[in-house]
């Protein structure tokens, strides 16, 4: 999570091209290296907003814990909904099919507590349980929101046979951001107003089902309704998009006061773990400035410091690397201490430092994709020729976990192309461009790979898949 820059997008038409030249934001940075946050968006943002979809271990790994308790009593467990963050500070959720969910990190920004977050989780699964989307999707006239679905369907086409050495579609990168089509706040699903009393009452009965209390999402919709007593001009887009009147909330109340969780609060160690991401969202998303207000040097807890210690990174990156060190020294064992490090030392330029805290994170959390593809990303940047067969395994083990990673297909094209392996970069390339959305580009780059590598191998296979590939055709209803 770095600085964003933005480059100019072009505009196409949704399915002729939906998926080119997404990959339109990158971070500035030394080396030319794509960062933490790089953040990419499609074509159709010339005209609208823009979405960008955020990727960073550490929010993904506490909204699982938030999210796995609720899915498991909804009877979804074994079929696991993706969380796809979305860089947008605004409060909204929503849910496109049955196997994502979108969350804006302005929700966890903005939810005091774990409860304020686990209460919309439960809402939008309350709607997917509950098979509302097949008429959502029949009432999605919004070309954006059809965008954003088609580029994911095919951002994932081929990703997860890389390291598997396996041929065939499937689905599946480093703390970055992922392109998505442009969707803004007005243009988030709304659902009829039945269908979202019915997902009020489920989440009501995950949460009962799983011990926790409704105050926290009580308190969420309490600010939707007072919302409704002001203009629409200054609602709250997840209260416009999801009514909720004042007599509606009451009967939300009377029926969550009833449970005998209502009183329980979140576990403490799950509270601080929600404090750090929120400080860490700020951080990544905010002018230094607004973090001194929201963190002042006289607040001397652990999140406020985390959040000093990000924004350092910004323009002091030396004191940011003693600050960071300093809450090293008192969480040894906090992998992502050692991820903002290395993306510190990766950022000022010196990827060759960044390479032992990376190392530690891996070995604090070894099935981190994420981490695997900064640590192959730090070794390829290291301009080691000597590391470059270790960049190259660590690389394809991270996008074994986490195979929708364009940054890391990009860094193992570059160690194969080091290593004189020519088909095998331009394979690489061609999978990092299908995860993009550049299809028609990632279709050149098979077509080249398969041209010099043997007929039927794994790699020849994985090729042709994606010579062969047809964008899902979404289309307006």
């Amino acid at each position: 999570m770095t600085e964003l820059r933005d480059l100019p997008a072009r505009k196409q038409k949704l399915g002729q091209e939906t998926g080119r030249h997404l990959w339109r934001r990158v971070v500035a940075g030394a080396c030319a290296l794509a960062f933490a946050m790089p953040v990419v968006s499609t074509p159709a943002t010339a005209q609208r907003g823009k979405l960008s979809l955020v990727r960073d271990a550490e929010t993904e790994d506490l909204l699982k814990s938030y999210a796995a308790p609720i899915f498991k009593v909804a009877g979804i467990g074994n079929s696991p909904v993706e969380i796809i963050l979305v860089n947008d500070k605004s409060f909204n959720a929503f849910v496109p099919d049955s196997r994502r969910m979108f969350i804006n990190v302005g929700v966890v920004m903005e939810a005091e507590t774990p409860g304020e977050v686990t209460g919309v989780i439960a809402h939008e699964t309350g709607h997917i349980a509950g098979r509302h989307l097949v008429r959502l999707r029949s009432a999605a006239a919004n070309a954006q929101i059809m965008s954003v679905i088609g580029m994911i369907l095919g951002a994932g086409a081929m990703a997860a046979g890389t390291a598997a050495g396996s041929a065939g579609a499937a689905s599946g990168g480093a703390a970055a951001i992922l392109g998505a089509g442009s969707v803004g706040q007005r243009s988030f699903l709304s659902y009829q107003r039945g269908e979202e009393a019915a997902a009020d009452r489920a989440a009501l009965k995950y949460l009962n089902a799983t011990g926790q209390s409704a105050k926290g999402m009580l308190k969420t919709f309490e600010r939707f309704a007072e919302q409704q007593m002001f203009s629409a001009r200054f609602a709250d887009p997840y209260a416009m998009s999801h009514p909720m009147a004042r007599d509606r909330y009451r009967q939300l109340a009377s029926s969550a006061q009833k449970s005998k969780y209502f009183n329980t609060p979140a576990p403490r160690a799950l509270q601080q773990r929600h404090d750090m991401v929120r400080a860490k969202l700020l951080a990544y998303t905010s002018h230094p400035n607004a973090v001194a207000r929201a963190y002042p040097r006289s607040d001397r807890s652990m999140p406020a410091r985390y959040a000093r210690a990000i924004a350092a990174t910004k323009s002091r990156r030396r004191d940011a690397i003693r600050q960071i060190d300093a809450l090293i020294r008192e969480q040894p064992n906090n992998p992502y201490f050692y991820e903002v490090k290395g993306q510190a030392l990766l950022e000022s330029g010196n990827p060759k430092a960044a390479v032992a805290p990376f190392r530690k994170a891996v070995s604090l959390r070894p099935n981190e994709g994420q981490f695997l593809i900064w640590l192959g990303y730090a070794l390829v940047g290291s301009n080691n020729p000597a590391v470059l067969p270790e960049a190259e395994s660590v690389l394809k083990k991270g996008l074994q976990r986490d195979a929708n990673s364009s940054v890391g297909y990009s860094q193992l094209a570059i160690a194969h192309a080091r290593q004189g392996e020519r088909p095998e970069a331009d394979l690489a390339t061609a999978k990092g461009l299908m995860v993009a959305g550049d299809f028609g580009a990632a279709k050149r780059y098979a077509a080249r790979a398969q041209k010099n590598l043997k007929r039927g191998t794994p790699a020849w296979l994985q090729a042709d898949d994606i010579v062969s590939y047809k964008p899902p055709q979404l289309k307006r209803r």
